[in-house]
């Protein structure tokens, strides 16, 4: 197995007493000053009358009461849920121990100093029973990017400021050298926040909307989530998306990143209904939208496409058998001709079928994969890299998929590019991920995403994006169109079944009621190739 660097962290109890320095009890070894809360409760209980102090009083009691081990980790997990960046910002604990392991969950690491500075970012989760889990170890490296020499492997960077808040469903665009993020979906609550990190500084801040007077069309805009958000001519274009109030229609908004403001952009012609989890590409001067679910969760797999010269929608009714409804797909454009939509889910079942709907000829088809093709999955978020498109994380709503997959698009061969270990943020479904530039070189950033709680972390990887595809290329002439495709007779079937059966997906643990996707076809294999 490939050995890789992966931080560790500091070990118990030190990692404890770092913690309880943070936040002002100090019960280092190291400091003279008197431990405030490290042992038992000996407070006296509080007056039934105050629920505040007696709800701290009795969690102090139970940690005082838990295996001095346990209640330590503990303590290091509530506050590392409340303040996840506490360690990076500490300053008076000893430098992160750093080793070279394999990179599985079983590896006991060795403290090596390195260089007196670290970004240490060791994470503890609860088990589902609710018991205190153990420290799962990141697969990833909590070093400057300056120092990292390694491809196709997820990183932590060393990232200031204030974080926003952790989040799944949201929007994200890359303009120039920041990444934006906006929306998206905390705990229930829709949020309609825009956080910006500078990959120059790798720093986090928030843009204040202003009130938009020098907009034709100035809006307030409300929280929402699952929403695409399009990088368009010095703005962000926020498309559909679900909203507490949601109009009947899809909404198209503005944000003016000159102005600071937002506004409602007009549109002519027939707009598709409003919905959420729908896949958003921008082709050339126009964006082409595909599925996802409408305000009632019916599932949809309609196309439309808005030309963003003249702000028109025209509804597409294109020949071929289409996917199946779905939402939480991904989509991405090849040769600005080829749309791919892979995978997704509907009420009761993830996909992992990739299909190509040819925007000159407006025609679906349904090519055979080639390669480690992906298991279903439903929220995960794609990238494009020249011919490759990268995918990552998602999930089956049971548990998070660990592997980052790429599509080389002109020969539908699919590689792993990398897996993580652990229920970490990049196994998460609902994540963002932008493609950037850092040093001249291509960057994938992830950030955000829920699997079993929210994240507002972010992750690095540097795509090699030639060793793992040459090996596997299908040397072919460039022919001038894609080759007819060819519907048997009895080809329609229905979908669902086929994937319930365990042929083709996995059962979400949503029952559908009695909605059905009938519509897949037998295709004859072809290439891609361009």
């Amino acid at each position: 197995m490939a050995m890789a660097r992966m931080s560790s962290g500091l070990q118990y109890p030190e990692r404890f007493y770092a913690a309880a320095s943070y936040v002002g009890f100090d019960g280092s070894p190291r400091s003279s000053a008197k431990a405030a809360t490290v042992g038992p409760c000996n407070v006296p209980e509080p007056s039934a009358w105050n629920a505040i102090e007696r709800s701290k009083w009795s969690s102090w009691k139970q940690l005082g009461e838990m295996v001095s081990a346990e209640a330590m980790r503990l303590f290091v997990k509530l506050l590392e849920e409340e303040d996840p960046g506490w360690y990076s910002r500490a300053s008076n604990f000893i430098a992160e121990p750093v080793n070279d392991a394999q990179m599985n969950h079983n590896s006991k690491p060795e403290p090596v100093v390195e260089n007196g500075s670290s970004y240490p970012e060791t994470k503890t989760f609860s088990a589902e029973n609710g018991n205190p889990d153990e420290s799962l170890e990141k697969d990833a490296i909590s070093e400057g990017l300056d120092t990292i020499a390694v491809y196709d492997q997820w990183i932590l960077p060393p990232i200031s400021g204030q974080r926003p808040k952790a989040r799944y469903e949201h929007g994200a665009a890359i303009v120039q050298d920041k990444m934006y993020i906006y929306g998206g979906n905390h705990n229930g609550r829709y949020l309609n926040d825009l956080p910006v990190l500078d990959f120059r500084t790798w720093s986090w801040s928030r843009i204040e909307v202003k009130a938009g007077s020098d907009s034709p069309s100035p809006v307030t805009v409300v929280p929402c989530a699952g929403h695409s958000l399009i990088p368009w001519e010095n703005k962000l274009l926020s498309v559909a998306g679900h909203t507490k109030d949601p109009s009947e229609t899809i909404q198209v908004k503005a944000f003016d990143l000159q102005t600071s403001s937002w506004s409602a952009l007009k549109t002519y012609g027939k707009p598709p209904v409003s919905r959420g989890g729908q896949s958003v590409t921008l082709v050339g001067t126009s964006l082409v939208i595909f599925g996802g679910q409408d305000a009632k969760r019916t599932l949809l797999n309609d196309l439309h496409i808005l030309d963003l010269e003249t702000m028109t929608w025209d509804e597409i009714d294109a020949v071929g058998v289409p996917p199946s409804p779905r939402s939480d797909h991904a989509a991405a454009v090849h040769a600005e001709r080829y749309l791919l939509i892979f995978g997704g889910g509907s009420h009761a079942t993830c996909f992992n079928d990739l299909h190509v709907l040819d925007l000159q000829a407006m025609e679906w088809s349904r090519p055979t994969q080639q390669g480690d093709i992906p298991t279903p999955r439903a929220g995960h978020a794609g990238v494009t890299v020249g011919e490759n498109w990268f995918i990552v994380g998602g999930g089956d709503n049971k548990s998070g998929v660990s592997e980052t997959v790429v599509l080389n698009m002109s020969t539908l061969v699919w590689s792993v590019v990398t897996t993580v270990q652990g229920r970490v943020p990049i196994a998460s479904e609902g994540l963002s991920v932008v493609v950037g530039s850092y040093n001249g070189e291509d960057i994938l950033v992830s950030f955000g995403g829920y699997n079993g709680r929210y994240s507002n972390e972010v992750n690095v990887l540097k795509p090699s994006h030639k060793s793992t595809l040459q090996s596997k290329m299908i040397e072919t002439p460039v022919p001038e169109s894609v080759s007819a495709v060819q519907n048997a007779t009895n080809a329609t079937r229905d979908l669902e079944s086929e994937l319930e059966a365990g042929q083709d997906g996995k059962t979400r643990e949503i029952v559908d009621n009695g909605d059905s996707d009938p519509t897949a076809c037998t295709i004859d294999n072809f290439g891609l190739s361009l």
